[in-house]
């Protein structure tokens, strides 16, 4: 015990850090740009009701915001959305608009132009993963139109002087369009429904003087992500046929595939959003690559030899979003004591610099948590993935275990990595300890784990969550009578779940969490309207209602806290006010909190502090 620290009750530790601080301090930077000296990349401001904005540094270091209030820079292709811009060779970006979803050319010190039609009263036209060649930007095309939606890859002409192009349809979705060094051929990924694109999805090449096309790899049960040229006739991609996400080559023509570096490791993340490059091939044929399980570092693989070596930088892991010119690198960064930063590595040095960083100004790193990775045995066997965050604080230490929140994330074909949060530490700097859980389901351990939670949402990501709780319990790291559960989204559900299957929980938090399952498959989005096909079955009333939270609100005991946007259009505001209602039926306390204007994930700086408060308020109370 330091001697400045005092015996205080958990949860209530004096902390400099507070809910409108960490509301007010994320950027949510995003898919950086690189050229020579000059970087771009997006920043969403909270301060600015979530806008994204466009920010370029110049060659002298100099940081300029491209686009001002009311532009947002922010594209709606699956809902989701992801990369929303392109940087045009001689100066100026084109992007898509979030109010009409058009793309806009910004030339260099001007005014953002039109060069995609407006949209017709009856439908709507949106494009994201955008590339420039040849005078043309090159896009995935989403078309709503008579309460049905398609897909394309099309082409815009940058003087917006023609309609865009359609240059190749037929496939329900479409990402990572890559053209030839010799602009003949065109390299994408496509998929069908019912498939998620960790599922199965088909590497094409489509031959642009005459249309023609043709498959050069994956199918149903092969997740074949992120083409790149290594020259006129060859190919790398990404696919999991092994059993891990790794590196290959290929002809063409599908010929010729070859392991380039194979390992129990993963090259790249779930494709949630458009936009991901997870390595980029430099000028000297060397391929910069992230890789790892759970965090990826960033590394060099010679294609040749197949030996990766990894840099030797400042961070513990980066998110899959590389950019180069060739030469030089840029990437998202982070640490468990260092912020997501815009990074820029010299390809040959491994010399790093950090350009901006997610968090201007961080707390005394006293008051941020000691991360570590963790193993968890499960209920039945087998080991779960974690991330613990233990209190910490230098002026205050607790008396006996303290309590602890197991963190559920969403997706759930996604996963939580050990990147410094200021969310988790507003709650471990008050003594109240984080297990971020990544269940059976999530990606970053590869194929067989993420198929674990195939047929089986409701039931392996639940009884994960429950041993993980028990865990912290019998490793006296955690009070057991003080453990609370919090997710969002599909880590919503299984909060929900986990709190109706078992009492080990003294309490539950759901952001915009799913409850029932027939009302979310009716109403949620394209993208993931068949998604609960293969978490779950085919919809079966017994089935679904086993399942899902609403089906089984009666064995809820604990008090819960429902948080809820009133423009989500992943997951309806109906979803928590039908799980509130069955709370209230049943005489279960339970808060359920809502704000106008919100959509999937809070953006705005006043309804994350109110969050972030309520949730605190609501730990402060149950643990007492």
């Amino acid at each position: 015990m330091s001697p400045e620290q005092v015996v205080l009750p958990y949860a209530i530790w004096p902390s400099p850090i507070s809910s409108t601080g960490v509301a007010r301090s994320g950027l949510r930077l995003g898919f950086p740009t690189v050229l020579g000296e000059e970087v771009w990349w997006t920043e969403d401001r909270p301060a600015e009701g979530g806008r994204t904005t466009i920010v370029h540094r110049d060659a002298g270091g100099t940081v300029r915001e491209l686009l001002a209030a009311p532009w947002s820079a922010r594209t709606r292709v699956h809902e989701y959305g992801g990369r929303s811009y392109a940087v045009v060779p001689g100066g100026g970006v084109v992007f898509a608009n979030l109010t009409d979803q058009r793309l806009y050319l910004l030339p260099p010190g001007g005014k953002p132009r039109p060069i995609t039609p407006e949209p017709e009263r009856e439908s709507g036209l949106r494009y994201a993963d955008m590339i420039v060649h040849d005078g043309q930007v090159w896009c995935v095309q989403e078309r709503h139109h008579d309460g049905g939606i398609s897909r394309s890859i099309v082409s815009v002409p940058l003087d917006g002087g023609e309609a865009p192009r359609e240059r190749v349809s037929g496939s329900d979705f479409y990402a990572s369009l890559a053209i030839s060094p010799d602009g003949e051929h065109l390299a994408h990924i496509c998929w069908n429904h019912p498939r998620m694109p960790w599922n199965g999805t088909e590497l094409r090449i489509t031959r642009l003087a005459d249309g023609s096309s043709w498959t050069v790899k994956g199918g149903s049960s092969e997740s074949v992500l992120a083409p790149q040229w290594r020259d006129n006739r060859h190919l790398y991609l990404i696919s999991d046929w092994s059993g891990w996400w790794n590196l290959y080559q290929i002809g063409i023509h599908g010929t010729s595939c070859q392991a380039l570096h194979p390992v129990e490791e993963e090259f790249a993340g779930p494709l949630w959003q458009l936009g991901a490059t997870p390595y980029r091939v430099l000028a000297d044929g060397r391929i910069a690559v992230l890789h790892g399980q759970g965090d990826l570092r960033l590394g060099i693989l010679d294609p040749d030899s197949g030996v990766l070596t990894d840099l030797e930088v400042p961070y513990d892991g980066w998110d899959p979003v590389l950019a180069s010119d060739g030469h030089v690198l840029a990437g998202i960064g982070y640490g468990t004591a260092v912020p997501r930063s815009i990074v820029r590595v010299d390809a040959v040095t491994g010399q790093a610099q950090t350009l901006r960083r997610d968090v201007d100004e961080l707390p005394d790193i006293a008051y941020l948590p000691r991360t570590r990775a963790v193993e968890v045995e499960g209920r039945f066997g087998g080991r779960i993935h974690a991330f613990l965050y233990p209190p910490s604080n230098p002026k205050a230490r607790g008396d006996g275990a303290p309590p602890y929140v197991v963190f559920v994330h969403g997706g759930p074909t996604g996963h939580s990595v050990s990147a410094l949060d200021l969310e988790k530490a507003l709650f471990t700097s008050r003594g109240i300890g984080v297990l971020d859980v990544n269940y059976g389901g999530s990606t970053g351990y590869g194929r067989a784990y993420r198929d674990r939670l195939r047929g089986r949402w409701g039931v392996v990501d639940v009884d994960d969550s429950i041993a993980a709780a028990e865990w912290l319990a019998a490793e006296g790291l955690a009070d057991p009578a003080r453990i609370a559960i919090r997710g969002g989204s599909a880590g919503g559900w299984t909060v929900m779940a986990a709190c109706c299957a078992s009492n080990v929980f003294a309490g539950g938090v759901s952001y915009y969490g799913v409850s029932a399952l027939a009302s979310f498959v009716a109403t949620t989005h394209d993208f993931e309207s068949r998604y609960v096909e293969w978490l779950v079955g085919s919809a079966d009333p017994v089935l679904y209602g086993s399942r899902e939270p609403l089906g089984r609100a009666a064995g809820v005991s604990c008090p819960m806290l429902l948080l809820q946007g009133l423009s989500d259009p992943v997951v309806p505001a109906a979803q928590s006010q039908a799980f509130a209602d069955a709370l209230a039926e049943r005489g279960v306390p339970c808060t359920y909190l809502t704000f106008e204007g919100e959509a999937h994930g809070f953006r705005r700086v006043e309804t994350r502090s109110a969050a972030l408060a309520t949730e605190l308020a609501f730990y402060q109370q149950i643990f007492r």
